[in-house]
């Protein structure tokens, strides 16, 4: 029998949802809505749901002061673009001042808490569109805080909205790819609203108990911070709805797309409240994150920081050709030397994450570096939910100084501190070797990158010699990115293969 949700339930004939899915947050997934499950994410009685507010914000004086070529001389120094559609207003001027966004005076005290001194590029531009109440499209380095960039608007935000009642859906969702990265968010949103009494926030993905979210939720958040698969669950048995919801963020939204979340996506935006407001963020912009934001954003400001989507400058590449069966022992060596280096130096051994390609490697790498009396833990989509949180608590903290993971961690795991990124195995693409190098130098800090490779990967090798090229002549980089752009770049490669398979003596 097809699963019915909640509120749908004893209201006449209706077409069931249906779902075919292994592992809806972290995996592709197929999914099917039925054209009423929509309605089923509101709340049935339309009459008693507050109405949103939206802030009347204001940034300082001096800011409101300053003229066009003021404000394009603060971008231009802050290495910020900002685009907006022809028919809309100007985007605001970059604040590089706290107390010139003129916040809740909560908000400032859990910034001041937190050591936040001065906003960064991202937080300088992103923060003032935000909180102007426009959409916006934002696109940054990893690393670049933009995390603080949309969580402080956010809670700004909802301070002003009616209070939350018990039974209520949230007044903000935040969605993101990974469970790693939406933990790393909610912690920042608790962050900065740790001196407000009675505002809650609530983490719902896989892997933890549902019962103890659905508790949760119905009591009552402010904020949701999810995974689509498991946000989709808790819509689909009337736990929360969306029909509070004013604020939207999508975060690693091309990540989100790759993993295939499009439909969840959609099926959130298009049961949305009308009066609300989405701040899309992406480190990379395939047309598929184009045609998102054109669907869903309402003329929204681009914000663009940096050369986004490019080997850092900041980290320090290398690339070592070895056998594959030479691979281990090569990085067993590595890591013993630096490991002696600093112990002979008086310095902590640093903070390293080692990709490898696939889970059954990951853990034998991990218990060989473990073997050779090295500190290390492996994280991979295999480990149970509280495996993962206690490897990254311990890499964190430093008890762990070597860190041994699939590409779950390649995207949104932000650990101060990383000092060398090591590709034991590299991947597939351009993009997620951006990705993979992006866990260091981040924030202004030096990094490291070791790559080791092998013939089977001298495609890549040649697009990440040209990319380190172009980024020391001060060039821009480009290469594909997103799944029709990833299409269509393996096309040459696959029409050559099918040739030499027909015409092997050519």
């Amino acid at each position: 029998m097809s699963y019915v949700p909640p509120p749908l339930r004893n209201s006449g004939p209706t077409t069931a949802t249906k779902i075919s899915s292994a592992n809806l947050d972290n995996g592709r997934t197929n999914l099917s809505f039925s054209s009423s499950s929509s309605s089923a994410f509101r709340r049935s009685s339309a009459s008693s749901i507050p109405n949103s507010v939206l802030p009347q914000w204001q940034p300082s004086e001096r800011v409101l002061r300053m003229k066009p070529d003021q404000i394009e001389d603060v971008r231009l120094r802050l290495n910020v673009d900002v685009t907006v559609a022809s028919d809309s207003s100007p985007a605001l001027a970059p604040i590089e001042s706290f107390t010139d966004m003129c916040l809740h005076q909560s908000i400032m005290k859990d910034i001041a808490i937190h050591g936040y001194t001065t906003p960064t590029p991202i937080q300088a531009q992103a923060m003032p569109v935000a909180l102007s109440g426009r959409d916006m499209l934002g696109c940054a380095e990893t690393g670049s805080g933009k995390t603080a960039a949309f969580s402080i608007p956010m809670i700004q935000h909802c301070l002003a909205q009616p209070p939350v009642r018990r039974g209520d859906g949230p007044l903000a969702l935040v969605l993101a790819p990974t469970r790693e990265l939406a933990q790393q968010i909610e912690k920042e949103v608790k962050a900065f609203s740790g001196s407000l009494e009675s505002f809650k926030t609530a983490i719902v993905v896989g892997g933890t108990n549902i019962a103890e979210q659905r508790s949760e939720l119905k009591a009552g958040v402010d904020i949701i911070v999810a995974t689509p698969g498991r946000f989709i669950d808790h819509l689909q048995q009337g736990n929360t709805s969306l029909s509070r919801v004013s604020f939207v963020v999508l975060d690693e939204a091309d990540r989100m797309l790759d993993m295939g979340f499009e439909p969840q996506i959609r099926e959130v935006m298009r049961s949305l409240p009308e009066k609300h407001q989405t701040l899309l963020f992406s480190a990379t912009m395939p047309v598929e994150i184009e045609a998102l934001a054109q669907d869903y954003l309402t003329k929204p400001v681009q914000v663009r920081v940096g050369n986004v989507s490019s080997p850092t400058a900041n980290v320090s590449q290398t690339l070592n050709k070895v056998s594959e069966s030479e691979k281990i022992d090569r990085l067993l060596a590595l890591l013993v030397e630096e490991a002696s280096q600093a112990g002979r130096s008086g310095r902590s051994v640093p903070l390293t994450i080692v990709f490898v390609e696939r889970k059954t490697r990951c853990d034998e790498v991990a218990e060989a570096l473990v073997a050779q009396d090295l500190h290390a833990v492996a994280l991979h989509g295999g480990r149970s939910q509280s495996e993962r949180e206690a490897a990254l608590r311990e890499f964190r903290n430093g008890s762990t100084n070597i860190l041994v993971a699939t590409d779950v961690a390649s995207r949104g795991l932000d650990v101060t501190g990383v000092a060398h990124v090591i590709n034991l195995d590299l991947p597939k693409t351009m993009e997620d070797y951006v990705h993979r190098i992006g866990r260091t130098g981040r924030a202004g800090s030096m990094g490291q990158a070791t790559s080791f490779y092998t013939d089977r990967d001298m495609v890549l090798v040649a697009q990440i010699k040209k990319a380190i090229a172009d980024v020391q002549s001060g060039n821009p980089v480009n290469y594909a990115v997103g799944k029709d752009a990833r299409r269509k770049e393996r096309a040459p490669k696959q029409q050559l293969h099918t040739k030499q398979q027909l015409h092997p003596d050519q």
